[in-house]
């Protein structure tokens, strides 16, 4: 990679080599490295731009920005090295911040919305026409993305909105946006962050990350059709209840459920045990529905993760997949035949 000296501001070939938590790099001669190593970068503390775009004409920029604020400029030859050393860096970063990522992870575990709030009503608000989130053509590496946002400026809307008090909640919960399907990343930027599965660059708080509203969403016409919509959904007789594995459409993270059957209306919901409150997080009708069991050897199409078999899948009438994972075949048999009487 090339890298941009700090007094004199031209461009220099140089090898970087990755340590633990410390950057090296060494002068180039004759196309061999020079040794001892000319500097280097200290990773404690760093943030990292990728891409950066404080030049134009030099799209396969990496930005580094260290606890000390001294900034360092490095280019990589093409998107994938750019690509590559952005991810290992970024991987090294968070090696050395264990705290933050254990913050993340106590957060994510232990943040609850106000019992008056849903995620529905809070993409409602962001659909607002006159105080909600406007989306709007953005560029990212020369592409014009249309009707989008970037991450912060979501960060700014959750907290001056009062759904958040601090960008650290925030991001937390435009995790949650995204993992339900109500927004989606756009660009190499975001879309880069969901395929490196870190926690903490999962929604990136960030001017150069791209997000826009999921297809999916359908804006309610009045408010009180959602209340009576839900009642409704939840009228039905339960017929089964139970602890069970759901893999998440975005993320395809793994996390326990507990499932809730109801007939008259026929509906499956689910629910998450860590919240007191008696809401469900996610369902679907199953009018129309089809319910199967899926093969134990080997891992199908459409599943991910580090699944212990007992997996059956149900694909709703709009062709919805859900991915569910029992604890014994037995269950999983109970489960499948119970849901079959009511599609």
């Amino acid at each position: 990679m090339e890298a941009q000296g700090h007094i004199v501001h031209n461009w220099k070939v140089r090898w970087f080599i990755l340590r633990q938590n410390t950057l090296l790099y060494y002068k180039l001669e004759g196309g061999r490295r020079v040794t001892p190593p000319k500097g280097h970068i200290l990773l404690d503390g760093c943030t990292i731009t990728c891409p950066c775009l404080e030049y134009e004409n030099r799209p396969l920029l990496i930005k580094l920005k260290t606890r000390t604020s001294t900034e360092y400029f490095l280019e990589a030859c093409s998107r994938e090295e750019r690509d590559a050393w952005a991810f290992e860096i970024t991987g090294a970063i968070h090696a050395g911040q264990p705290g933050k990522v254990q913050q993340l992870h106590i957060l994510k575990n232990s943040f609850k919305l106000p019992p008056h709030i849903s995620l529905h009503l809070i993409v409602d608000k962001m659909h607002d026409s006159s105080s909600g989130i406007r989306p709007s053509p953005n560029m990212e590496q020369g592409s014009t993305y249309k009707k989008t946002f970037i991450g912060s400026s979501l960060v700014d809307w959750l907290i001056s909105n009062s759904f958040a008090v601090n960008r650290l909640e925030a991001v937390t919960l435009a995790s949650m946006l995204m993992e339900e399907n109500f927004i989606r990343p756009v660009g190499i930027r975001s879309m880069g962050a969901i395929r490196s599965g870190d926690l903490a660059e999962q929604f990136l708080d960030d001017s150069t990350a791209l997000y826009t509203f999921a297809e999916s969403y359908k804006k309610k016409i009045n408010p009180k059709e959602e209340i009576s919509l839900s009642t409704v959904e939840l009228s039905g007789t339960v017929v089964k209840q139970g602890y069970l594995a759901k893999q998440g459409h975005k993320r395809k993270n793994w996390k326990v459920r507990r499932f809730v059957l109801r007939k008259d209306p026929a509906f499956l919901h689910y629910y998450d045990p860590s919240k007191e409150e008696n809401r469900p997080v996610g369902g679907f009708s199953l009018r129309g529905s089809l319910v199967s069991a899926l093969e134990d050897n080997g891992v199908p199409t459409g599943v991910k993760g580090n699944v212990q078999g007992n997996l059956f899948k149900v694909i709703t009438k709009d062709d919805t997949h859900y991915y569910i994972q029992a604890s014994s075949k037995a269950e999983r048999a109970e489960w499948i035949e119970a849901i079959k009487q009511l599609t």
